[in-house]
């Protein structure tokens, strides 16, 4: 029998963050993964998470766990699919480390991903936008710093991870306007420059912000760094605020990466250029720009309807018969 636990750790701190270099984003969400697999196994097989053994990690265990993510935690199919990558690396990993495990690896990388819906991308209209900007309370600390991060998250689109993870001095003003440096998904770096009104609010929250130790740009009550499930979380209230005046926001489901997508939809609007909006989001390709924002503009439909002919119909009245007749042949 083989224990779990030092394969793991090999493969978290070995393989992941120094052979293959992976961000301490990726990181963190394969631990996370694995987490929660462990968990379920133990509660499972009643042993110990630390007694578990390589041996004991088979297909049908996996699957009873993919399950679990589904039927008990409410996942989605996205991010049962996300567990199953963890799992499928790490096999991959023992697959040349153990050799005598490889029918078990084997089985394990032919679970199959589910195939998952691809709704429309949500996103809020300029009402909405301005009602959620308004809600911030401009005349406290808390309040400057986090109109000024709706702000940046609804004109430069940045990820949760992006916005957060900002540091004091990739920030610079040239004039009225602002420059940043963001580090973005795949360790992919793009420079962002952003117009006065996003200068004035970055420039409110750092006339408060104060100097404190910590080097990323927003920091919490106690000047420590700000967490994604910080912002998240101040989000949603402003979010449930905002409805008092735009009652069309209770509809809709809020999240950081929403404030992403209306920045994609409002620049598409402005350019007519896909291969703008990956560019400003950071994108690796235009390919998921278009899988995401092309479908939900509608101005792509109204200039499809434009250039087509539709074929023509032969004109014709319609006369309705007379009552009568009309009753006299339902009988």
């Amino acid at each position: 029998m083989t224990p779990i636990a030092p394969e793991i750790t090999a493969f978290l701190r070995q393989r992941l963050a120094i052979e293959r270099g992976a961000s301490p984003n990726t990181c963190d969400s394969y631990a996370y993964a694995f987490q929660l697999l462990f968990a379920f196994a133990s509660r499972r097989l009643r042993v110990a998470p630390s007694d578990l053994q390589l041996e004991q990690l088979d297909a049908a265990l996996v699957l009873s766990f993919l399950d679990h993510l589904r039927t008990k935690r409410g996942n989605s199919a996205t991010t049962r699919n996300t567990r199953l990558t963890a799992i499928k690396s790490f096999m991959r990993f023992i697959e040349y480390r153990k050799p005598g495990a490889l029918e078990q690896v084997r089985q394990i990388l032919a679970l199959p991903m589910h195939r998952t819906d691809r709704p429309l991308v949500r996103h809020l209209t300029q009402p909405e936008c301005q009602a959620l900007l308004d809600t911030p309370d401009p005349t406290t600390r808390l309040g400057i710093r986090d109109r000024a991060m709706i702000h940046l998250g609804l004109a430069g689109g940045l990820r949760v991870s992006e916005l957060v993870g900002i540091y004091r001095d990739e920030v610079t003003f040239d004039g009225h306007l602002v420059d940043l440096r963001v580090r973005g998904k795949g360790r992919k770096e793009r420079r962002l420059r952003l117009w006065k009104a996003v200068a004035a609010s970055l420039r409110a929250w750092m006339a408060v912000r104060g100097d404190v130790a910590a080097p990323e740009l927003f920091v919490n009550a106690w000047n420590k760094p700000l967490t994604r499930y910080g912002f998240t979380r101040s989000l949603a209230g402003y979010v449930e605020a905002a409805t008092g005046s735009c009652p069309s926001l209770r509809a809709k489901k809020v999240s950081p990466h929403t404030l992403r997508h209306t920045c994609a939809m409002n620049v598409l609007a402005a350019t007519r250029d896909i291969r703008k909006v990956a560019l400003w989001l950071g994108h690796a390709s235009t390919e998921t720009a278009e899988k995401f924002y092309l479908p939900a503009d509608p101005m792509q439909k109204l200039e499809a309807l434009a250039a087509a002919t539709p074929a023509a119909l032969r004109p014709g009245k319609f006369t309705p018969p007379d009552r009568l007749i009309a009753s006299l042949r339902g009988t």
